[in-house]
């Protein structure tokens, strides 16, 4: 009976997928409960198309691995891997990658590392700049070198700070960047049904997809609509790094995996905020 209920958690619920890579999977996990899913994806990745810089850093990297490397996201390394494949130093890059040490934000960097046959070396206490922060809290930076894969193409001016105080050079790199997925017009109408409260729950899986949806409706001139609608809707995030994204934009979230940041957590987090349970994730 209980399993029965879980498959039909989200009966008669409309909840919007902004996901891109994953729109599928995400879909899928909520329409097996019995989710009628509005499909936005609001953003897709694309490898850096400056790719010189990128080469230039993978090339130091391999002459001379850094004291630390940060890896801020599991897109970021598979990026670096097919930038390094595409110059034929893939091997090379690896066993630089593996004569440094590797300190992770969060766990796809981690599961992107093992694809590569290595291991995270220092795991940051929480997925964002303040547990990487955290975990370099121990180590001797002073006249160190540290690789930043970035998340976007600018360095965290939290994390730049902190290495300058501490005496260290970032050396950065940026192997990809965000462009539009869906349309303006797309993104529109998930604005308007957001504001005619005709969306039940919305799921966040990056903080970028937040930054479209408000660029757009700022162009469209509809932020006060869009705010309003959202504060009457189950607004769901994925993660720490997106709520803080959200909540810095006036958006309140409802509803986040209390440790796990997937998205099987994400769907039966929300399922247990629509079924009034306890999140026991």
């Amino acid at each position: 009976m209980a399993n029965e209920l879980l498959d039909n958690s989200f009966a008669g619920r409309v909840v919007a997928v902004p996901e891109t890579r994953q729109l599928d999977v995400l879909a899928t996990l909520l329409s097996n409960r019995g989710a009628r899913v509005v499909r936005c994806p609001l953003v897709s990745i694309k490898d850096t198309p400056d790719a010189e810089p990128v080469v230039a850093w993978l090339h130091r990297t391999i002459a001379a691995p850094p004291y630390i490397s940060i890896f801020y996201t599991g897109e970021g390394i598979d990026r670096l891997v097919g930038f390094a494949r595409r110059n034929g130093i893939s091997e090379e890059f690896t066993a630089a990658l593996a004569r440094t040490t590797k300190l992770c934000r969060g766990p796809k960097p981690k599961r992107a590392l093992r694809r590569l046959g290595l291991n995270s070396d220092i795991d940051a206490p929480a997925p964002t700049t303040d547990g990487i922060l955290q975990a370099l809290e121990p180590c001797s930076l002073s006249g160190q070198r540290v690789a930043v894969q970035l998340y976007g193409d600018q360095l965290v001016p939290a994390l730049s700070t902190y290495l300058a105080e501490r005496g260290a050079t970032a050396d950065c790199v940026a192997p990809y960047v965000y462009a539009s997925s869906a349309d303006d017009d797309q993104v529109a109408d998930l604005i308007e049904r957001l504001a005619d409260r005709r969306i039940d729950a919305i799921a966040f899986t990056s903080k970028t997809q937040v930054e479209r949806l408000l660029k757009v409706a700022r162009e469209r001139g509809r932020v006060d609509e869009l705010l309003a609608g959202l504060k009457d809707t189950c607004v769901a995030a994925v993660g720490p790094v997106v709520a803080e994204r959200l909540t810095a934009s006036g958006i309140g979230v409802d509803v986040m995996p209390a440790a796990s940041f997937f998205m099987k957590p994400l769907v039966s987090a929300l399922a247990r905020h629509i079924n009034a349970e306890p999140d026991a994730s």
